[in-house]
């Protein structure tokens, strides 16, 4: 195995990863859709809706490949997933899940990144737990990259779908109207907002696979299915993305992307601006309304449509949950249940924690000349002792500690110059991560205690 040292260098290597993004490409996820449908069909069921006019996205916005450092697409990964209930405990299963990837991406000889060889070797029960988790982090570093070329001056909050639609729509229990109305959705919501200008909504449904081939058009066509479900205003105005991230693809690991264009604004008055507010649940039938053609009746469909009426709610749901995930990641249950209602998980999150898997707000860095606040976990990295540090800028941490979640996102906008500093920071042995939304995540080696002489006696 290699020395710990090692491994953490290799973490801020960056490699380019391959994008698979055209017309070719939409053409055999279109051909993959019609093959699914036919065989529905034929089965008696009824053909999966999918989002029309998926395409390649403009070479403006990525290329042929894209540079990531490995610790960049764990942070993205596990400021994403942080707020996914895996278990009581919520430290480690939740929180950390991430660090177990930490020697699983390696550079190919082409200066690609691809799994190494402690990637390629797990066992084949966790290899599905593995595409999907990969899958989620490098689908989330290649639209964020996009939609940073697409709205340059916002920042892009990354929202767990199944968080924001709780609020508004009822996904498990007694309360889901139609059960079979809920099924699909996509997996995240990608706020593109700034201070005093609408938001910007992009659906996204990511996939990962281990095979190679055709089967990652069959995951973007299922894919499309669930970025259907979702509209912003009128039907089939919101952008869309679904990913699906083929890790043993030609020697390197690829991302096939695919876009669909549309507006998914949330206009509002300026009073409207109250994410301040507690968000209370509501009860939206899940439904999409599709006009009708030729003077016939619109038709009712499954789905979540956000309706103008809704708009400042949902504003704030979008922003509440961002809030959540942020406090989340910093480590702390109360600061982060304030920002959830009751469907949302509040309770989780206000629940006794296990000393020995949780979590706290309790550490501070200075790091690049800023100080972060947020929680820390100590672990043996091939037998040597390291410690990973996930956190947010100080004063970002106290708007939200506080409540204060409009004061956040305008100091977040302004605190943007400062980030480029923080990544050239010299003050940190080890990997730094650093997000516009002032998230921060680093690792480094820590010095061995002393050690005491124990004498074992037979019992």
């Amino acid at each position: 195995m290699a020395e710990a040292a090692q491994v953490l260098k290799e973490l801020v290597q960056a490699w380019s990863v391959q994008i698979d993004s055209t017309s070719a490409l939409a053409g055999a996820v279109a051909n993959a859709a019609a093959k699914d449908d036919k065989e529905r069909r034929e089965d008696g069921r009824e053909p999966l809706r999918r989002k029309p006019g998926l395409r390649a996205l403009p070479a403006a916005e990525v290329g042929p490949s894209v540079k990531f450092t490995p610790w960049e697409v764990l942070h993205a990964l596990g400021r994403a997933t942080v707020l996914s209930r895996q278990g009581a405990g919520r430290g480690l299963a939740e929180h950390w899940g991430c660090l177990k990837y930490c020697q699983a991406l390696d550079g190919s000889p082409g200066r690609y990144m691809a799994l190494s060889e402690e990637g390629l070797n797990p066992r084949r029960h966790y290899k599905t737990v593995q595409s999907g988790e990969l899958g989620i982090g490098f689908a989330l570093a290649v639209a964020e990259r996009a939609l940073k070329k697409r709205y340059p001056d916002h920042l892009i909050s990354v929202v767990d779908a199944d968080i924001a639609l709780q609020a508004g729509w009822a996904l498990v229990g007694k309360q889901v109207k139609r059960r079979d109305w809920v099924k699909l959705r996509p997996d995240f919501l990608l706020e593109a907002w700034k201070p005093g200008e609408p938001s910007k909504v992009i659906p996204l449904a990511c996939k990962g696979t281990h095979a190679k081939g055709s089967y990652a058009h069959t995951q973007l066509a299922a894919a499309s299915a669930q970025v259907e479900a979702v509209h912003v205003g009128p039907w089939d105005q919101t952008p869309t993305l679904v990913t699906s991230t083929e890790l043993l693809g030609q020697g390197c690991i690829i991302v096939h992307v695919l876009h669909a264009p549309g507006d998914g604004s949330l206009p509002m008055p300026p009073d409207a601006l109250d994410a301040d507010r507690e968000l209370e649940d509501l009860n939206i039938y899940p439904d999409v309304r599709i006009p009708g053609t030729d003077g016939e009746d619109e038709l009712r469909v499954s789905g979540f449509q956000v309706l103008p009426d809704q708009y400042p709610w949902f504003r704030r749901a979008l922003a509440r949950a961002g809030a959540a995930g942020l406090m989340g990641f910093t480590g702390g249950g109360e600061p982060t249940a304030q920002y959830l209602t009751e469907r949302q998980g509040k309770r989780h999150f206000k629940g006794f924690t296990h000393a020995g898997t949780g979590i706290v707000q309790d550490i501070d860095h200075e790091i690049g000349g800023m100080t972060f606040v947020g929680t820390d976990h100590v672990f043996r990295l091939n037998g040597t002792r390291v410690e990973a540090f996930s956190g947010l800028e100080a004063s970002l941490f106290d708007h939200l500690r506080d409540g204060r979640v409009e004061e956040y996102r305008r100091q977040a906008q302004t605190l943007r110059s400062r980030w480029r500093s923080v990544r050239r920071q010299d003050d940190w042995d080890g990997p730094v991560s650093l997000r516009e939304d002032g998230s921060i995540m680093a690792m480094r080696l820590l010095p061995e205690p002393p050690r005491k002489r124990r004498s074992l006696r037979a019992l």
